[in-house]
C-alpha cells in the first residue's frame, strides 16, 4: 500500500495515510471510545498482550471493587458513637439515639464500645451480622487537608502531596508491565478517577454498558465499512507491510471484542431484588461482569452528595440508604452467582465531618471517618479504635488509622503484591482479612 492518496485509485480507498488521519478518531474524537483503546493507539501497550489475563504471581481470580462516597460522609453519624455523652453534648440537634430510643435510633454494633449504626444503614447491618462486613474506625492521614479536591488526590494518590498517578494505578504498571487486558481496569462514570491512573495505563472508563461501543461511524460514515471489515477479517489488506498500521487494525478488533464481552455481559439478569438508585445500578453491572466472567481485577463506583453543610438528616439518611441497601443486594448477587469468595469491597470518603455541628443543622469538613469492607474473606465487626470526641484537632478527630495501612493489607493480602511498590514506602499492612 502507497501513503500517497493519489496512486490513481478511487477516492474510496484506505490507504494507511487515510486511516491513520481519519481512522484515529476512534481514538480520540469518539467521547466513549475505550480509554484503553487511545493508549494501545499511541503503542504503549503491544496488542499481544491486550486480550491476554494470566500473568505469574497474579491472584487472577481476586477481584476488588471501591467504592467511593464523594463530598465527605458523617463518620460520626453513620458509625454512632451513642454511648459517648460528648457526642449527644456536641450534636444536640443532628444526634442520632442510642439503640431502643424510638424511631431514628441506631442499631447496635458493639454495645459494649457503645457504638452503633444509623438505622437507615439496616442493609450493611445484616451483613454485619452474617459476619461478612467489617468496620474500620478512625481512618485518615497526617496533617489532614480539608478541600474536597486536595483531599481526594490524596487518598487516590496515596501521596501527601497529592502528587503523581494512582495506587492502583501503580498497582497495574508493577503487576502487568503496563500491558494490562483491556477491562482489566474498569470504573464506572464519565471519567475516570486518578487512583486508576498509572504511568503507563488508563482504565477503561463509561457510564452505562450501551455507551461502550465503537462510534467512529458517528463521527464519519466512511470510517465504518473499515472499521466492519476489521471486525470480520481481523486485518485489513494490504496492511502487511505497515506495521503500525495493523498493530492499529488489531486493536480495533480487540476494542470490538471488548465492547462486545461488556454488552453481552450486562444484558444478564439479576438473581436477586435489587434496589434503585445510581451506585446499585453501577454495581448490578459490576456484578454482571463477574458473572460474565470477565477478567476484571479492579472495579471503581461511585456515589455523590456527601458534603451535608445544610439539612443534613434527611439528606444524609437517604444516602446511607442507597450505600447500606445496594451493597447488601451487592454481597447477595455475588453469593448468588458463586462469586461471593472472590470480591472484596471497599469503601470510603476523603474526609469525615466535624465533631460539632453547625447553625444549619449540618456538619462542616472534618478529618478521620470509618471504611467499610465487605467479602467473605473479611475479619467481620468493628476493627481498630473509635477516634476520642475529646482529645481533638482544633475541633476534628484525630486519625487512628492512616489509610496507606489499609491499602496495603489489600494489596498484600488480597491484590499479592508488594505495598512498597505501590505506596512508595513500608505501611504496615492492617489486618483487615480473616
Amino acid at each position: 500500500m502507497c501513503d500517497s492518496d493519489t496512486t490513481g485509485r478511487s477516492d474510496t480507498t484506505w490507504s494507511r495515510r487515510r486511516f491513520m488521519r481519519h481512522g484515529m478518531a476512534f481514538a480520540s474524537l469518539a467521547a466513549t471510545t475505550p480509554l484503553f483503546l487511545e493508549r494501545s493507539a499511541r503503542g504503549i501497550a503491544g496488542p499481544e498482550d491486550m486480550l491476554t489475563s494470566s500473568r505469574p504471581g497474579v491472584p487472577e481470580d481476586h477481584v476488588l471493587v471501591v467504592v467511593q462516597l464523594s463530598g465527605g460522609n458523617d463518620g460520626l453519624n453513620t458509625v454512632v458513637p451513642y454511648g459517648d455523652a460528648a457526642y449527644h453534648r456536641l450534636r444536640p440537634r443532628l444526634r442520632v439515639g442510642e439503640p431502643g430510643s424510638g424511631d431514628g435510633a441506631a442499631m447496635t454494633l458493639d454495645e459494649k464500645l457503645g457504638l452503633g449504626l444509623h438505622p437507615s444503614m439496616r442493609g450493611f447491618k445484616e451483613l454485619m451480622d452474617k459476619g461478612v462486613a467489617s468496620v474500620v474506625q478512625g481512618v485518615g492521614y497526617p496533617n489532614p487537608n480539608r478541600s474536597h479536591f486536595t483531599s481526594m488526590d490524596i487518598w487516590h494518590s496515596a501521596d501527601p502531596e497529592a502528587r503523581g498517578t494512582g495506587w492502583l494505578g501503580r498497582y497495574f504498571d508493577n503487576q502487568c508491565s503496563g500491558s494490562p487486558g483491556p477491562l482489566d481496569a474498569v470504573s464506572m462514570g464519565n471519567r475516570a478517577p486518578l487512583a486508576m491512573m498509572g504511568s503507563s495505563i488508563q482504565p477503561v472508563s463509561f457510564e452505562s454498558p450501551d455507551r461502550f461501543a465503537w462510534t467512529g461511524g458517528e463521527v464519519h460514515r466512511d470510517l465504518e465499512d473499515p472499521y466492519q471489515e476489521i471486525a470480520r477479517a481481523g486485518e485489513l489488506p494490504g496492511t502487511e507491510d505497515h506495521p503500525h498500521l495493523g498493530f492499529l487494525t488489531r486493536t480495533s478488533l480487540d476494542a470490538q471484542v471488548a465492547s462486545d464481552e461488556l454488552t453481552r455481559a450486562a444484558a444478564g439478569k439479576p438473581l436477586v431484588s435489587w434496589p434503585r438508585g445510581p451506585l446499585a445500578s453501577q454495581l448490578r453491572t459490576v456484578s454482571a461482569m463477574l458473572r460474565a466472567d470477565l477478567k476484571t481485577r479492579v472495579f471503581y463506583v461511585s456515589l455523590g452528595g456527601f458534603d451535608t453543610h445544610a439539612g443534613q438528616p434527611g439528606r444524609h439518611a437517604q444516602l446511607l440508604r442507597q450505600v447500606g441497601d445496594s451493597l447488601e443486594a451487592f454481597q447477595n448477587e455475588l453469593t448468588a452467582q458463586g462469586d461471593s469468595g472472590r470480591v472484596l469491597t471497599m469503601v470510603f470518603s476523603e474526609f469525615g465531618r466535624r465533631v460539632a455541628q453547625n447553625a444549619s443543622q449540618g456538619t462542616d469538613h472534618g478529618t478521620a471517618a470509618p471504611m467499610f469492607m465487605v467479602g467473605d474473606m473479611v475479619r467481620p465487626g468493628v476493627l481498630g479504635t473509635h477516634p476520642s470526641l475529646t482529645d481533638l484537632d482544633s475541633g476534628d478527630l484525630k486519625f487512628t488509622v492512616d489509610f496507606r495501612n489499609v491499602y496495603a493489607g489489600v494489596l498484600r493480602d488480597w491484590m499479592g503484591c508488594d505495598p512498597a511498590s505501590v505506596l512508595r514506602g513500608n505501611w504496615g499492612p492492617a489486618r483487615i482479612l480473616g
